[in-house]
């Protein structure tokens, strides 16, 4: 998944689809402790995605308490 892709997407939709995605990495998990993995490189593009969708999560965070903050001082 691209990061543009992730910046299209709102909080809830981020949030439902980092869930499903935590998900689908058990599951990679599971399938690659039993042998029955071929690609193997999909556990690490998961983490990968998961890892994205957070960081654009907490960018937003931190960008609303910033403008919070320049609001109570100004």
């Amino acid at each position: 998944m691209k990061i543009y892709e992730i910046r299209e997407m709102s909080d809830e939709e981020l949030l439902n689809r980092i869930e499903e995605e935590e998900k689908n990495l058990v599951d990679l998990r599971f399938q690659l402790e039993l042998k029955n993995l071929t690609n193997t490189a999909k556990v690490s593009t998961t983490q990968k995605d998961i890892a994205k969708m957070k960081t654009v999560l907490k960018e937003r965070e931190l960008e609303a308490l910033k403008e919070s903050k320049n609001k109570k001082e100004g």
